[in-house]
């Protein structure tokens, strides 16, 4: 059995907040100077009374409904979010019950953020081709917003709230659809993305439980860490650059994805970024692109895509599909 790749649903709340409200409130950044900067024009906020598992279980509704898939055939759950509803219980037993899924079903939280999703195909990937799960899913959901300081521009203009439904499954084949991943982390960097005084470690001062992000050093972590990733995921797969079809990373910004795709030499027709309509999302960012090429009919059959995420951590993760 090797793990594929057969479906995706996306969520986005209804509260939205656009440039030009946020350009209201720091008259020194106006609404176009944002987009042009970010590549973003708006992001959805989720609501006072709306939180992660809701968010996750909306998008997974979705799935259901737009693919006609029999809930009672999903065996294993994976809820990637750094937002949880609550420290303890996990937010995939939540989902869980919220789905109404079979009690004889594995799940649980990854706390990842930006490489989320990629860590979380890994994983689903090992389930599957042990034979541990047939049909699973793996959510990718956030809240982002609600640790923000509304006063701080640096990361208000930039995250979003949104999940993702990722449907993986075992099919017989000799393909290997999910692979050639490359790793790394180096917590050095936590506190340049951090939401300080946000778990039970008390916060250093008091304003501090609010994200906090030091935006040039997340800037050179990226380009430090991300290109050597790709060339090692390619070299693990057997392929050049040119073999790729599509690169899908994170969508941080627009401004840092542009360096990113020029020091890896990546051609701008193949390069994605589909974030103006929910800016940064997280560990939900690049099945929302993924979720934006399937709408195009860009993912067909054989394609092969290069996945990377990186940030919040520091944490990175590439590898590459090949789409079925």
């Amino acid at each position: 059995m090797k793990a594929s790749i057969r479906a995706i649903a996306t969520y986005l709340p209804e509260n939205v907040l656009t440039n030009e409200a946020i350009a209201a409130a720091f008259p020194d950044w106006p609404a176009d100077k944002i987009e042009k900067k970010l590549g973003i024009r708006e992001r959805h906020i989720a609501g006072p009374q709306e939180f992660t598992s809701d968010l996750a279980v909306t998008a997974v509704e979705k799935l259901f409904t737009t693919f006609g898939l029999d809930r009672s055939s999903v065996d294993a759950l994976i809820v990637v979010t750094q937002t949880p509803d609550y420290l303890l219980p996990t937010t995939a037993c939540l989902v869980q019950h919220a789905l109404r899924l079979t009690n004889k079903l594995l799940a649980f939280d990854l706390n990842l953020g930006c490489s989320g999703f990629v860590y979380g195909l890994s994983v689903a990937k090992s389930l599957v081709e042990s034979g541990m799960s047939r049909r699973l899913l793996l959510i990718t959901a956030d809240t982002y917003t609600k640790l923000l300081d509304p006063n701080d521009q640096s990361v208000r203009t930039l995250f979003g709230d949104g999940a993702a439904a990722t449907l993986i499954e075992g099919v017989e084949s000799e393909r290997n659809f999910i692979g050639s991943f490359n790793f790394g982390t180096d917590g050095s960097g936590a506190a340049d993305l951090m939401a300080n005084g946000s778990g039970l470690r008390p916060a250093t001062e008091p304003s501090s439980a609010c994200l906090r992000m030091n935006g040039g050093e997340v800037f050179a972590f990226t380009l430090r860490v991300v290109p050597p990733s790709v060339s090692a995921a390619l070299t693990q797969a057997g392929l050049t650059l040119e073999q790729i079809d599509l690169f899908v990373f994170h969508q941080a910004n627009s401004y840092l994805l542009e360096h990113l795709r020029e020091k890896c030499r990546i051609p701008r027709e193949k390069f994605i970024v589909a974030m103006a309509q929910c800016g940064n999302t997280v560990s939900s960012s690049i099945p929302m692109a993924l979720g934006q090429l399937i709408a195009q009919n860009r993912l067909q059959r054989g394609v092969k895509v290069m996945l990377s995420g990186f940030g919040v951590g520091t944490s990175w993760a590439t590898c590459i599909v090949e789409w079925d």
